[in-house]
């Protein structure tokens, strides 16, 4: 049995980091408090959304005159960072909105209380449960209320130069051979058939659920000594040298560029990008991202609901009201607003079954493609196996290491950082 690190271990932790970022965190304090009659959201989402996030928190604050409703942006990491600080100080903002896998270390410091006794059940019923649960549990206590889930990585293509998107690798392999062109004769490919930010690991998980792998086993022992990660790393390789078919080099801005300019076909990105290429001009199809013919398994994107979570210190009226704030924006209609105008998948069953829904083909590709996904993990170490497959899955494509000695150096590395971070 693992060994859990307690609350107050990770309280030293914090601790430490408050002496770093007092001045800031005074900052945050003095503008984010949630006194009486005032109701403070922290969020990531993109602008756009919440344009229309803060024209349903002023149509909710009709119905509470007495109460300011705001919504400040965090970047994620910012986000997770700076709610714990000022929860641990007893302040902060009402309610946090963000990505499941905030919920286990949130949970594990305690600065988001648990939400099962603060909704009815005919309410959480309402909620998606397949493919996957679209609210949040940890440890036995319901700690986020989705208002979407998703999240999740597709092939996107552009239908100008690719009228039907690849099924299978040894398609996509095909398909690249028309696509790769060098058109300035210097020897190099000015387009390709399909890039995307391959060098991080959260992009490369989907091709080792396709040789049927994880990054976890059933009790989140990390598992990335295995076959199955080293032929997707082998995989990702060998578009990029043996066929040639994706760039050499490629981060998430330099694929983004490239799609946007019309120089590759097709990417792998997330809802969060697909506005841009609408807005853009770019008629756009999803699809799955293509099966591994050796074992006919379809890619499997990580899949994450989004949703709200209420502070530790919340209480009396201002928790009330937050509780209500939060029943509002998962409503059907709310939810509906969004889906209609972002493409979102929604997390309550009566919205995903709307008919209009039903027929907007983007919506119906993200939907099927996150069939096949597998949940994101909630737990904290999933922080400590990122950090500990960059450096040498980074390194196969600087020609450093083999797949084969990665794996091994990225499970020891996972192993090392769990090990220290749970003493």
């Amino acid at each position: 049995m693992r060994k859990r690190k307690s609350g107050q271990l990770y309280r030293v932790t914090i601790c430490f980091l408050i002496i770093f970022l007092m001045i800031p965190l005074l900052t945050i304090l003095t503008c984010s408090k949630s006194s009486p009659g005032k109701i403070i959201l922290w969020t990531s989402l993109r602008p756009v959304e919440r344009n229309l996030l803060q024209q349903k928190l002023d149509d909710f604050g009709k119905q509470f005159p007495d109460y300011q409703f705001i919504q400040l942006f965090y970047a994620p990491e910012e986000l997770r960072t700076n709610f714990i600080i000022s929860a641990l100080a007893g302040k902060g903002p009402a309610l946090v909105h963000g990505a499941s896998d905030n919920v286990g270390p949130l949970t594990e410091l305690q600065v988001i209380q648990p939400l099962e006794n603060l909704f009815p059940a005919s309410f959480l019923d309402s909620f998606i449960t397949q493919p996957f649960p679209a609210n949040t549990y940890f440890r036995g206590h319901l700690y986020q209320i989705a208002d979407r889930v998703g999240n999740h990585l597709c092939l996107v293509f552009n239908k100008k130069l690719v009228p039907h998107p690849p099924v299978s690798i040894n398609e996509l392999i095909e398909m690249g051979k028309t696509l790769v062109k060098d058109l300035d004769g210097d020897g190099k490919p000015d387009t390709y058939a399909l890039a995307w930010n391959y060098t991080e690991p959260f992009f490369a998980v989907p091709f080792i659920g396709g040789y049927g792998g994880w990054i976890l086993d059933d009790q989140d022992n990390p598992t990335l000594n295995t076959p199955a990660v080293v032929k997707a790393a082998q995989l990702i390789y060998d578009l990029a040298n043996k066929y040639k078919i994706i760039p050499k080099e490629c981060d998430y801005e330099t694929a983004n560029a490239l799609f946007l300019d019309g120089r590759v076909a097709m990417i792998i990105n997330g809802p969060w990008s697909w506005g841009t290429y609408l807005k853009s001009g770019i008629d756009i199809g999803l699809a799955r991202i293509p099966k591994i013919d050796e074992t006919g398994l379809w890619p499997t994107p990580i899949v994450s609901p989004l949703g709200y979570s209420l502070n530790v210190n919340l209480k009396g009226r201002d928790l009330q009201v937050a509780v209500e704030l939060v029943r509002y924006l998962t409503s059907t209609p709310v939810e509906l607003e969004f889906a209609r105008q972002f493409n979102i998948i929604p997390s309550r069953q009566d919205a995903i079954d709307v008919p209009d829904l039903r027929n907007n083909e983007l919506w119906i590709q993200a939907l099927d493609q996150m069939r096949v996904g597998r949940p994101m993990p909630v737990i904290t170490e999933l922080r400590w196996i990122w950090d500990a497959m960059r450096p040498a899955y980074q390194g196969i494509f600087n020609n450093q290491i083999s797949p084969e000695k990665a794996a091994v150096e990225m499970q020891k590395l996972a192993l090392k950082l769990i090990r220290e971070n749970r003493e």
